[in-house]
């Protein structure tokens, strides 16, 4: 699991690696080339992986259920390049992240391409319900595999998006869940899309816009206009706006947008670090942040390490102060630990 470098994601998950869309514009593919390695070795270690057929009867796809080494004994991320590939030992990195997060789940795949087999699909959603702090991101290029698989579509931490870069592409946009919460990615933005057409197709929940990034010469640099029509069909019905860093030199710095759904701004947090950072209050029993509460700290002999054997939020603290007689501290000003000593001290 990465911190991501996407703006609009926490992390990226890539179970699958690889594609077969032979998109000109791609940065998986070269980001792939710079880490693969000698490919032609890799694929000779068979001993190290499996190969099982493509879902669409193309070449053989490959599964690694643990890492494969590079001499040096580090981990190989694309050992096959850019050639589908499922990395089963992945599968439980979600789990690792304690609190919830926004995850774009195959960063460096279309994990819903033809080629894909079920199973694959199968196991990811299966990691996605072992952990559903998490909102979970998916975008493909080919959303009527949504529908053809059955993704799950009432569960509101999965968000099923798809690319538009041209306008002949929009009508992907009917093909995403009509249940789910949907989002639509254009980037790269390619030409004047007409974007207020879609809303025959259905609503999105969110809408992301970015340009073409890398070194190609030719790459297309979107036109204010273009931004401005889809910014008014957005508004026309609330709809919240993602714009990438890549439109700053079209539209300038005071006019992005970077708007998340509501649903995408909250983070929900494993029990396990639940019971790190919750606790009660000792008298009122309220569950509230350990950090803002007054730790209760005893020992029962001089000399000794206090012990922590509960906590008090500042209101009962202020009213155990006043009972005892006791001058209440400025608790803007004090530590949030306080020791009681035995009398006999």
């Amino acid at each position: 699991m990465n911190r991501s470098k996407i703006e609009w994601c926490d992390h990226t998950w890539n179970p699958i690696t690889g594609c077969r869309h032979d998109c000109s514009y791609c940065y998986a593919r070269t980001m792939t080339a710079r880490f693969a390695g000698d490919v032609r070795l890799n694929k000779m270690a068979k001993k190290d992986y499996s190969l099982v057929p493509s879902a669409d009867g193309g070449e053989d796809l490959y599964v690694l259920d643990s890492p494969m080494m590079n001499e040096t004994g580090k981990p190989l991320v694309y050992p096959f390049g850019f050639e589908p590939t499922l990395h089963r030992h992945r599968m439980d990195i979600p789990g690792k992240l304690k609190m919830g997060n926004n995850i774009f789940v195959g960063a460096m795949a279309d994990i819903f391409g033809k080629w894909v087999p079920d199973s694959w699909l199968d196991e990811i959603f299966e990691a996605c319900l072992r952990h559903p702090i998490h909102n979970y991101l998916f975008l493909t290029k080919n959303p009527e595999r949504y529908l053809q698989y059955g993704v799950p579509d009432c569960l509101g931490n999965l968000w099923y998006g798809t690319t538009v870069t041209r306008r002949t592409e929009l009508k992907r946009i009917g093909h995403l869940p009509d249940r789910a919460r949907k989002f639509v990615s254009l980037e790269p933005i390619l030409e004047d899309v007409h974007f207020d057409s879609y809303w025959a197709h259905g609503e999105v929940d969110w809408i992301i816009i970015g340009a073409e990034t890398g070194r190609n010469r030719k790459k297309v640099a979107p036109h204010l206009e273009w931004i401005g029509d889809i910014l008014s069909a957005a508004d026309a019905t609330d709809v919240p706006v993602f714009m990438k860093d890549s439109l700053i030199p079209v539209v300038g710095e005071e006019n992005m947008r970077r708007d998340f759904p509501k649903q995408l701004q909250h983070s929900e947090i494993s029990p396990k670090m639940k019971k790190k950072l919750f606790d009660v209050c000792a008298e009122c029993k309220a569950h509230m942040k350990k950090s803002s509460m007054i730790t209760l700290l005893a020992r029962s002999k001089r000399g000794e390490q206090p012990k922590q054997f509960g906590f008090m939020c500042r209101e009962c603290f202020k009213k155990f102060c006043n009972e005892m007689g006791l001058d209440v501290p400025k608790l803007e000003e004090m530590t949030s630990s306080i020791v009681f000593k035995k009398e006999d001290e």
